[in-house]
């Protein structure tokens, strides 16, 4: 089946998992979206991130994490939205780049010099177009 915004299909799988409560959740692979995941991983929000070596589409296996006790356990990730859609691209400049709930949260930007948050971006210099926000 073919998906016309695979990084909106990623995020949207990684929400709906976070509602029910899951701890893995698995999105077809990509480099885009490894580097969205170890982005995720570098900052906190998720435990870990795999890819399976699976023959028809490898996927990105993705351990969610979540704080609090057992049975009140909450997801770190309280909020995940997509900004820049096939539709309609957003770009920003270096020094335009959003800030998210004053620094709390992160936006995950693409650039020249590839993947990163927002705060990473202002600190290179470097604008792009900004994938999603994330809180």
């Amino acid at each position: 089946m073919s998906v016309s915004d695979p990084i909106a299909d990623m995020l949207t799988r990684v929400r709906n998992a976070l509602m029910v409560g899951k701890t893995h959740v698995s999105v077809p692979t990509s480099k885009i979206k490894l580097d969205i995941a170890r982005i995720l991983k570098d900052e906190g929000y998720i435990e870990d991130y795999t890819v399976g070596e699976e023959t028809p589409v490898a996927l990105i296996n993705i351990t969610l994490k979540y704080y609090g006790a057992r049975r009140e356990r909450v997801p770190v990730i309280t909020h995940i939205e997509r900004v820049s859609k096939p539709g309609r691209r957003v770009y920003r400049a270096c020094r335009d780049l959003p800030r998210v709930l004053s620094g709390t949260g992160i936006a995950i930007v693409t650039t020249p010099k590839g993947v990163m948050t927002a705060q990473q971006a202002r600190r290179e210099r470097v604008g792009g177009e900004v994938l999603c926000y994330v809180w």
